[in-house]
């Protein structure tokens, strides 16, 4: 089942420090191969609080997530995404099909 890392980028505190992130990140995910479904495109913000951006990167699972935000590469990169903006990320386990509603994935054992 596919999961996503949500990257929220709040608030940009050192745009030189996002440049650096940016390119590490970028070398972070040779072999890891996620997949970009959103990527820090136009936002229209339909309720609650604005953000700067957002990227949401596809995975086959959690494990496969896990393993690249795990890695060593990515770990060489965040201190650079922390010191350069306010993040919240995520990880969020997909559903088995585009069929089924939350609801009923959520009261499946």
């Amino acid at each position: 089942m596919s999961a996503y890392v949500i990257l929220i980028k709040h608030h940009t505190l050192n745009p030189d420090e996002l440049d650096t992130y940016a390119s590490l990140a970028k070398l972070a995910r040779a072999g890891h191969n996620p997949k970009p479904i959103a990527y820090y495109g136009e936002i229209e913000v339909l309720e609650g609080q604005p953000e700067e951006s957002v990227a949401v990167l596809e995975f086959p699972d959690m494990a496969a997530a896990r393993n690249w935000y795990e890695s060593p590469a990515y770990q060489k990169a965040k201190p650079h995404r922390n010191a350069g903006a306010d993040y919240s990320v995520l990880l969020v386990n997909g559903v088995v099909s585009a069929a089924a509603s939350p609801a009923e994935e959520v009261r499946k054992p």
